[in-house]
């Protein structure tokens, strides 16, 4: 009779609480923010859940740190933009890797909390790519020494691959391997690819507006200036043809994710806005002249993870740059159903070539392993 009781019990407590929740959203109580941060808080005591601000760089920089045990390996997640912080995203797709990792973001200079935290008159002659992977180097210190590890694996995403890459390339003895997710290897083949892409689509659609406006800035990138206005016609067209999110034509579920965030308020995500607004324009012709094709030897692990359907930062210029690179341990893995935002898209996938590939070097590695490179026909 007992225990018949006790899930009767538990069902009618259940029915009685589900009530209340749907009383609360009749009358728009429901604070989702709290759900999430209730379900994202780690209980485990031996895991770590921070959220601190430091001085980096001679700014006060927000970092997040999440990890289910302390004693896993530490990642440290470059966000990308530039100015598009991470940190208010990784409720909806970080929770498994905490289970095997303990991830670190940051907001970098002129990026969200960041922004919101120093005076932009005091940083704008600051935002160089150099700027950039000093602070990086100055956090991995910080974050090696505060947690007792001797290295970290790095992980950047789409313009923090820039800034990751800068990084290892001057000190790679902090790190255990660089993985690169959307990967500028050369700025100007992103955009002449990006371009054709979204060009070719339109043509197939006749889709005449799109047409006029690309029509408009060719050719491109040709040889007048890269402004603004001509980069943000040629990203608009390749991500609307599923070049941002595979399959779809916009990524606004990725643009909300900010509102529902435990770390942030509503004040730092409009910070994200004015950030980018204040950073692209400094930031932009710097980024354009990036290009590491001559760089022939990488010091480190490298593994790149590339979306077969990306148009933001193409995955072709990236695929070939392996192919000719020497690294103690080289490997391109493809995401067939994801485009440029890889942790959302395909999470799974993610978590799995981390936990096999990366995880195991992270206490060292043999330098005479064969290199593996993946390439497309070796896909299932």
């Amino acid at each position: 009779m007992k225990r018949r009781t006790l899930p009767l019990l538990f069902a009618f407590y259940f029915f009685i609480n589900a009530c209340q929740v749907d009383k609360d959203q009749e009358t728009g109580d429901v604070d989702l923010k709290e759900i999430i941060r209730s379900r994202d808080t780690i209980v485990n005591p031996n895991g770590i859940q921070e959220n601190f601000k430091a001085t980096i760089g001679e700014i006060q920089q927000w970092i997040f740190v999440r990890g289910q045990n302390k004693n896993n390996p530490i990642i440290i997640f470059v966000h990308g933009g530039p100015a598009s912080p991470m940190s208010p995203t990784v409720w909806a797709f970080q929770r498994p890797l905490e289970e095997y990792f303990t991830m670190v973001h940051y907001d970098q200079r002129a990026a969200g909390k960041t922004f919101i935290e120093n005076d932009t008159v005091n940083i704008s002659n600051t935002l160089t790519i150099d700027q950039y992977a000093s602070d990086l180097l100055h956090l991995t210190d910080l974050i090696r020494k505060k947690y007792n590890k001797p290295k970290v694996i790095l992980l950047g995403y789409s313009w923090g691959t820039i800034v990751s890459m800068t990084a290892v390339l001057k000190q790679p003895g902090l790190f255990y391997a660089y993985v690169g997710i959307g990967q500028v290897i050369n700025a100007i083949d992103n955009e002449r690819i990006s371009f054709d892409y979204a060009l070719e689509e339109s043509q197939k659609r006749n889709d005449t507006t799109a047409l006029a406006e690309l029509q408009a800035i060719a050719p491109y990138p040709g040889d007048q200036p890269l402004t603004v206005d001509r980069v943000l016609v040629a990203r608009k067209w390749a991500q609307y043809y599923g070049g941002l999110s595979a399959y779809r034509n916009n990524s606004d579920y990725y643009y909300m994710l900010p509102l529902l965030s435990p770390v942030y308020s509503k004040n730092d995500i409009d910070g994200i806005d004015k950030g980018i607004e204040f950073t692209l324009p400094i930031v932009l012709p710097k980024l354009l002249g990036v290009d590491f094709k001559p760089v022939k030897e990488f010091p480190i692990p490298v593994f790149m993870f590339m979306g077969r359907h990306d148009y933001t930062t193409p995955s072709q210029p990236t695929s070939e740059w392996l192919d000719q690179v020497k690294a103690p341990v080289k490997e391109g893995i493809w995401f067939e159903n994801s485009s440029h935002l890889i942790p959302i898209e395909e999470p799974g996938k993610m978590l799995i070539t981390l936990v096999d590939k990366v995880k195991p070097l992270a206490g060292g590695y043999d330098k005479t392993t064969t290199n593996r490179i993946t390439h497309p026909a070796d896909e299932d």
